[in-house]
C-alpha cells in the first residue's frame, strides 16, 4: 500500500503546471507584505490566498472581471485581472476597523462572505492577537470582547457563550472536532492545549452549528485554523519564520516560541515549537478581602502543615509549564490536488486546581493536595483536497484524523496518607468528507459526511504516601466507546443581490457502549448501551437593501448526544454530593432564533445588534437520584447525597450582542461591544433557577491608534455583578470562591479594568510589544471562576521575523 501511494505521489510531481502570474499585496502604510489575504473570484467562487511573502498565483483568474481582495482589518478592493496587470500585479490595502463582508470558513467549512451568512460570526485576526499578546488560547477568545471565560485555576479557561459552556460548545481545529466523549458539563480546560502562536485565524459561530458539526454545537462553534505550510510561487525557495520571547510580571511568565516555513514549488514544511513557564499568579491590591490567599498547605516531615502566606495576594499553588509542537507537510503536485499532513502535540506539567485548595472542612483545609496530572493532547491530521468541476462537486476535502487525550486527577485529604489518582485516556478517530458544488450562478450546495469513534479507558490507583504502596482504586469512568455517524447538506440560494436564503439538514446516528466495574460501588447494572439518532436543521434569510445595510434572521436546531461523562462517571460535584452513573439518558435538543442588524455609515461608523432566544429541551442536568433504593452513599469517606445526570429540565436563554466601530481619522479608532444573556433552568420542584453558565453582562471598549510603525490600544474590560438571589443554586454552595455581601451571603461583584497595549516595528524584521494590564490593580474574580484574575501586569515581548 505504501509503495502504491509513493508511486502515485511521484507521478503527481511531474504533473503539468502553467506559468505562474504572481500578485503581491502589501500594507499601504507600512509596506508590510500581507499573508493570508483572500483573492476571491466572484464568477466561479474560487479563491487563492497569499503566502508569507504576500504573494499569490492568480494565473487561473485571467480575464476575470471582478476579483475581490479581502483581508480582515483592511478595506476590500474589487479589481479586474486587467486592472491588476496594469498596476504590475501589486495591490496596496488600506487598514480599516470597519468590517462587514469578511471571508469566513467555519460556517460551511468552505470560504464564504460573512455578509452572505444568516448566522452571527465573529473573527479574531492574528494582528489583533499579536497586539493583545494573550498567554493562552482561552485568553485569545476574549480578544473578540464577546466571549466570557471562566477559570478554576491558572492552567485553564472555560468559555461561556450565550448561556452555554463546556460540552454544549464545540471546538474545531483545522476543521476537526476536538470535543471527545469525556467532555463534561463542569468547567473544562482543553482549549489551553492549543498554541496561540500557531493559530492563523479564529472564528466564532454564535448559536447552533449542529448541521455542519453534529453533537455539542448548541451555544457556539469555536473554529481555530492553524498555520499553513506555504509554497514558493517562483524558482526561489520560500523561507519565512519568526521567533518570539515574552515576559509577564503578574505570574513571572517566560515564554519562548519559534516557527519556520520552508516552501518549494510543490512541497512545503512548517515547524513550530513553544514553551511557557508560568509562576504562581498574583492578584490585585484593590478588591474583596475574601479573595486573599492568607495561607496554604505544605507537606513537611510527613504531615500537612498550614503555612501563613507572606504575600496574601500570591495565589499558591497555581504555576505550571507547557510545551507545544506542531509540524505540517504539504504536497501540491498541481492546481487540482493538495495533500497536507499536520501533527500537533501539547503537554502541560501537573498543575493544582486552585479552587479546590480553597475548600475547608471543620476549620481545616479540605485537601492536602488536589491537582490535574499532565494534560496531553496529540493530533495527527491528513487532509486531501481536490479542485475541479464534476457532476458532484467543485471542491472536495477528505480529512483522516487521530487524536489522543491523556488527563488525570490527583487528590488527597488534609493529613490523610491516602492519595487517589484517576487517569483517563481517549483515543479519538474521525473521518470527514466535505463537498461544495455550484448548482447555478445563484445556488451553491455544501454537503458531506462525518464518522467519529472514541475509545475511553479509565483507571484508578490509591497510594499510601507513607508506605508508597499502591492498590487498584475505583475508576472515574467505565471502559467504553462512543461513536457518531452523520450526513448533512446545506444550500445557499441568492434570489438577487439583496436576498440570500440558507437552509440545511443533518441526520446523525450515535451509539455508546459502557462496561461498569461494580467492585467498588454497588451499581445495579454492569453495562449501558445507547443507540439513537437525531435530526437537526437550519433556515436563514439575509436581506441587504443597500450596500451599507445588512439584516438577517436565522432559525436553527441543535442536539447533544449523551457521552461517557454524562452516562458513566462517579464524582463529587459539590460539597456533600456525589454523582453516579445513569444509563438511561437520551439526547437534549436546542431550538434557537437569531435576528441581526448591521449598518455602516460611510467609512467612519458601523453598528451591529443581534438578539437571540434558545430553548433547550430534555436538558441533561444533575438531579437527586436513588441507587439501590438509597438516597445517600459513602464517597471518599464522606456520607454524600446521591445525584445523577438526567433528562429532567427545560432551559431558556435569551439576550443580545451589540457593538459599534468608528474611525475618527488620523489612525484613531473607537469601538465597543456588550453582551447580555439571561438564562433560566427548571428545578426538580418545578421552580426555576438562573442558569449556571449564563454569565453576567460584559463587554469591552477600545480606543486604538495605528500609524506607520506604531500601534496602540487603550481598552476597558468590564462585567456586571451577580447578587446572591441571582446566583444559580449550585453556585450558592461555593461561598469559598465568592465575595460576601452585607448579609453574609456569597455574590459576584462587578469589575472594570483599564489596560494599555502597544507595538512598535523598528524594522521590517523586528517588532517590540508592551502592555500594562489592569492598570488600577483591581482585585477581581470573574463570575464562577475559582482563581482571581491577575493584578497589575507588565508585559513585554520581542518578535523577530525572516
Amino acid at each position: 500500500m505504501i509503495k502504491k501511494v509513493t508511486f502515485i505521489l511521484f507521478l503527481f510531481s511531474f504533473s503539468f503546471t502553467s506559468n505562474a502570474q504572481i500578485l503581491t499585496i502589501v500594507n499601504t502604510e507600512t509596506k508590510e507584505q500581507l499573508e493570508q489575504v483572500t483573492i476571491f473570484n466572484k464568477e466561479t467562487n474560487d479563491y487563492v490566498t497569499t503566502n508569507g511573502k504576500g504573494q499569490a498565483d492568480i494565473s487561473d483568474f485571467k480575464n476575470t472581471k471582478e476579483l475581490e481582495i479581502r483581508f480582515l482589518g483592511f478595506k476590500t478592493q474589487i479589481k479586474s485581472y486587467q486592472a491588476l496587470e496594469k498596476n504590475n500585479f501589486l495591490v496596496k490595502l488600506t487598514p480599516t476597523i470597519l468590517r462587514i463582508d469578511e471571508i469566513v470558513i467555519s460556517a460551511t467549512k468552505w470560504k464564504q462572505k460573512k455578509s452572505d451568512l444568516a448566522s452571527k460570526v465573529s473573527i479574531i485576526s492574528p494582528k489583533e492577537v499579536e497586539l493583545m499578546n494573550t498567554q493562552t488560547a482561552a485568553d485569545l477568545l476574549t480578544v473578540s470582547g464577546k466571549v466570557f471565560v471562566q477559570k478554576s485555576q491558572q492552567g485553564g479557561g472555560s468559555p461561556m457563550i450565550r448561556g452555554f459552556a463546556t460540552n454544549r460548545l464545540l471546538y474545531t481545529i483545522d476543521g476537526v472536532r476536538m470535543n471527545n466523549a469525556i467532555f463534561r458539563a463542569g468547567n473544562i480546560q482543553n482549549v489551553i492545549s492549543l498554541d496561540p502562536f500557531t493559530i492563523e485565524e479564529t472564528e466564532i459561530i454564535f448559536g447552533p452549528g449542529s448541521v455542519i458539526y453534529g453533537s455539542d454545537a448548541i451555544g457556539a462553534v469555536m473554529s481555530f485554523k492553524t498555520l499553513s505550510a506555504n509554497l514558493s510561487l517562483d524558482d526561489e525557495t520560500l523561507i519565512t519564520g519568526k521567533a518570539i520571547t515574552r515576559f509577564s510580571s503578574a505570574n513571572e511568565e517566560k515564554t519562548y516560541h519559534a516557527d519556520f516555513n520552508l516552501g518549494y514549488k510543490k512541497w512545503a514544511f512548517v515547524t513550530s515549537l513553544s514553551y511557557n513557564d508560568y509562576g504562581d499568579l498574583k492578584m490585585g491590591s484593590n478588591g474583596p478581602e475574601e479573595y486573599l490567599r492568607n495561607s496554604y498547605v505544605e507537606r513537611q516531615n510527613n504531615q500537612d502543615v498550614v503555612i501563613t502566606n507572606k504575600d496574601p495576594k500570591m495565589q499558591v499553588p497555581s504555576g505550571y509549564t507547557q510545551t507545544n509542537l506542531m509540524q505540517k507537510v504539504r504536497f501540491k503536485p498541481n492546481e487540482t490536488w493538495n495533500f497536507e499532513y499536520g501533527f500537533h502535540l501539547s503537554e502541560t506539567s501537573s498543575y493544582s486546581r486552585y479552587d479546590r485548595h480553597l475548600r475547608t472542612k471543620k476549620g481545616d483545609p479540605r485537601y492536602g493536595e488536589w491537582s490535574y496530572g499532565p494534560q496531553k493532547w496529540m493530533m495527527n491530521n491528513f487532509e486531501i483536497n481536490k479542485k475541479g468541476a464534476s457532476s458532484f462537486y467543485d471542491d472536495v476535502t477528505l480529512r483522516l484524523t487521530y487524536q489522543k487525550f491523556d488527563e488525570s486527577r490527583i487528590s488527597r485529604d488534609f493529613n490523610d496518607n491516602g492519595r487517589e489518582t484517576r487517569t483517563e485516556r481517549v483515543d479519538a478517530y474521525s473521518t470527514n468528507l466535505d463537498f461544495s458544488k455550484s448548482l447555478s450562478r445563484k445556488s451553491k450546495l455544501f454537503y458531506g459526511a462525518e464518522y467519529v469513534y472514541n475509545d475511553v479507558n479509565s483507571n484508578g490507583v490509591n497510594t499510601n504516601i507513607d508506605t508508597n504502596v499502591s492498590v487498584e482504586g475505583p475508576s472515574r469512568y467505565p471502559d467504553s466507546n462512543w461513536s457518531s455517524l452523520g450526513i448533512y447538506a446545506s444550500n445557499q440560494y441568492d434570489f438577487s443581490k439583496k436576498w440570500v436564503l440558507q437552509s440545511g439538514l443533518r441526520y446523525n446516528f450515535y451509539s455508546l457502549n459502557a462496561t461498569f466495574d461494580t467492585t467498588f460501588y454497588p451499581l445495579p447494572f454492569t453495562e449501558a448501551k445507547i443507540n439513537d439518532s437525531a435530526l437537526t436543521g437550519s433556515l436563514g434569510l439575509v436581506f441587504r437593501p443597500k450596500e451599507d445595510w445588512l439584516l438577517s434572521a436565522n432559525f436553527s436546531t441543535a442536539f447533544r448526544s449523551p457521552n461517557v461523562d454524562d452516562v458513566g462517571k462517579i464524582f463529587d460535584s459539590e460539597p456533600g454530593s456525589v454523582v453516579v452513573p445513569n444509563p438511561d439518558l437520551k439526547a437534549e435538543y436546542a431550538y434557537n432564533t437569531d435576528i441581526s442588524v448591521a449598518k455602516t455609515f460611510g467609512d467612519y461608523l458601523k453598528i451591529e445588534v443581534t438578539g437571540f432566544y434558545t430553548n433547550l429541551k430534555d436538558a441533561m442536568v444533575k438531579r437527586d437520584f436513588t441507587l439501590n433504593g438509597e438516597t445517600e452513599m459513602m464517597y471518599d469517606g464522606e456520607l454524600s447525597n446521591i445525584q445523577a445526570i438526567q433528562n429532567a429540565a427545560v432551559a431558556n436563554v435569551y439576550g443580545f450582542q451589540t457593538g459599534f466601530e468608528a474611525e475618527l481619522g488620523s489612525g484613531i479608532g473607537f469601538s465597543s461591544t456588550v453582551s447580555y444573556q439571561k438564562g433560566e433552568e427548571e428545578l426538580d420542584n418545578g421552580d426555576t433557577s438562573p442558569s449556571r453558565h449564563a454569565a453576567p453582562w460584559f463587554g469591552t471598549t477600545r480606543l486604538t491608534y495605528n500609524a506607520n510603525k506604531l500601534k496602540a490600544q487603550l481598552y476597558a474590560d468590564y462585567s456586571g455583578s451577580v447578587a446572591y438571589d441571582d446566583l444559580p443554586d449550585s453556585e450558592k454552595a461555593k461561598d469559598y470562591i465568592y465575595a460576601i455581601d452585607g448579609n453574609g451571603n456569597p455574590y459576584s461583584p462587578s469589575y472594570l479594568t483599564l489596560n494599555l497595549k502597544t507595538s512598535y516595528r523598528f524594522t521590517d524584521n523586528l517588532l517590540i510589544s508592551t502592555g500594562l494590564e489592569n492598570i488600577t490593580d483591581k482585585r477581581y474574580r470573574p463570575y464562577s471562576s475559582g482563581i482571581v484574575s491577575p493584578g497589575r501586569n507588565f508585559v513585554i515581548s520581542l518578535k523577530a521575523t525572516i
